[in-house]
């Protein structure tokens, strides 16, 4: 089995991940957040304030979970991010894919909300740096991670 590292940037070492709901909709709902790509766990953990850290751990598929992936920036995952922005939930214990990050989020609300159509929002956010996310949603999910350690800023 190939072994997936997959990085949270945040203000503590989190050694045991919670699903915490915070007030906010996020990308893909509420769940544990974290990115295949450490420059963006930096990004992430040097944007809180206090300490700086990023945590490490080991991903292990789980092929009886619900999950869906999206490859990259689709109509599917646009659409899917406006729901999940605006408080509807969904039903997959593991979501992967893009970031929109507050850049981009600004034209998923000005999508959703009807002041620019589908096609002004790609042609808006096709020049955007990649960007990744894996969201575990349930216990189950979180199962599928273990902690190899951080790092502090």
């Amino acid at each position: 089995m190939e072994k997936v590292i997959v990085y949270h940037g945040s203000n503590v070492e989190v050694a045991e991940p919670r699903i915490l709901q915070d007030g906010f909709y996020k990308d893909f709902g509420y769940g544990f957040y974290c990115t295949k790509l450490e420059k963006q766990a930096k990004r992430w953990a040097i944007s809180r304030k206090g300490d700086s850290v990023v945590n490490r751990y080991r991903y292990f598929e789980n092929s009886e979970l619900h999950r869906k992936l999206f490859q990259g920036m689709t109509d599917e995952w646009l659409d899917f991010v406006a729901e999940c922005r605006y408080g509807n939930s969904h039903d997959y214990e593991i979501v992967e894919g893009p970031m929109a990050d507050d850049q981009v989020w600004d034209f998923v609300e000005d999508f959703y909300e009807g002041r620019i159509s589908r096609a002004a929002f790609w042609e808006i956010v096709k020049f955007n740096h990649p960007t990744h996310q894996i969201v575990f949603c349930t216990e189950k999910a979180l199962k599928t991670l273990e902690f190899e350690g951080s790092d502090s800023l």
